[in-house]
């Protein structure tokens, strides 16, 4: 995977092949970046990254200028990685090792984005929960917005507080406002 602009572009980084991971592709991550930069300033706005697995995600918002950004996985592995290559560049991420449905749940802090990354198999239960939790517990600021990534093959637009989704190859981004 690479850092596809700001600060950071061009750089690779590699994750241990052992993480239980599956990066965003880079055709996917530009997309969605440019849709995020007609909306907001990078250097502006504060980011919830959940099932950040290698931080791909972060590592992008931080390279755009982006302080404020929490990521969560339940892995200690990626949590490990996602510290060491924050530390490695200088990014200041934080990691936090926890369930991400309990995070959710006990949070109180409000973000701007919060982009959820949750493995492509997951039921439609599991999805739902998560744009549930975000709004129960408003953890949305004004005008913020919640994008999940997933499979082409699965539909979240009767999840509530659906708006659109875009879709990149095998890649759908569906965004909650």
């Amino acid at each position: 995977m690479r850092i596809i602009s700001g600060q950071y572009k061009g750089r690779r980084i590699s994750a241990p092949k052992k993480l239980p991971v599956r990066p965003t592709t880079d055709m996917a991550k530009e997309a969605l970046f440019n849709i995020i930069n007609n909306q907001y300033y990078f250097d502006d706005i504060s980011v919830l990254d959940l099932f950040s697995g290698t931080g791909n995600i972060s590592y992008e918002f931080a390279s755009r200028g982006t302080e404020d950004i929490t990521c969560v996985d339940a892995n200690l592995g990626c949590v490990k990685f996602i510290n060491e290559t924050s530390n490695g560049f200088n990014m200041g991420l934080k990691t936090v090792k926890s369930d991400v449905y309990k995070y959710l749940e006990t949070v109180t802090k409000q973000y701007t984005v919060i982009f959820a990354d949750p493995p492509y198999d997951f039921s439609l239960d599991n999805f739902s929960k998560i744009p549930e939790l975000v709004f129960k517990n408003s953890l949305l600021e004004e005008n913020g917005m919640l994008i999940i990534e997933h499979s082409k093959h699965t539909s979240l637009e009767n999840i509530s507080r659906f708006s659109y989704s875009k879709s990149y190859g095998g890649n759908m981004f569906s965004f909650f406002e």
